[in-house]
């Protein structure tokens, strides 16, 4: 157990929230005041360990999407714990390049003492917020969602 308070977790929150809003490949320099040493990510695609991953992840967004951003909605605090809402967007460097694409998706965070990430998991439907964007799988992707609505 932590021993944040509620008062340092809300600013905890409000800092990570700004990182991800402002980040960069430079800001990246600095992923060592948001995670801990030995933090943990998940989302759909990943599962790793340690800053060095957690950065190698968010370097290769800014290499295979074209200006990728978050905007965090809503923040939900509770104790060492918190909850963003967000939307990620961002072009695609094939495909529709002109067209703004949106990922809407959460994240469970679980905060350490001095309010770095300790756990980080992502959660967002892969098929609806990516896989039914894509040119060929997203036609199949809708079809078959349509079929199982049936």
């Amino acid at each position: 157990m932590t021993d944040l308070t509620t008062t340092d977790a809300r600013a905890a929150a409000t800092r990570i929230a700004a990182f991800f809003e402002a980040l960069t490949p430079d800001s990246l320099t600095q992923i060592d005041a948001i995670y801990a040493g030995n933090a943990t990510f998940k989302d759909p695609f990943n599962e790793v360990q340690g800053l060095a991953a957690i950065s190698a992840i968010y370097r290769h967004m800014f290499v295979a999407l074209d200006r990728p951003h978050f905007v965090v909605l809503e923040r939900v605090v509770d104790g060492p714990q918190l909850f963003l809402t967000w939307e990620f967007r961002f072009f695609l460097r094939r495909f529709d390049t002109g067209t703004l694409q949106t990922v809407r998706g959460s994240s469970h965070l679980r905060l350490d003492a001095s309010g770095r990430i300790t756990m980080h998991r992502d959660y967002w439907d892969v098929a609806e917020e990516l896989y039914e964007k894509l040119p060929v799988l997203g036609s199949l992707m809708r079809w078959l969602r349509r079929r199982a609505n049936n």
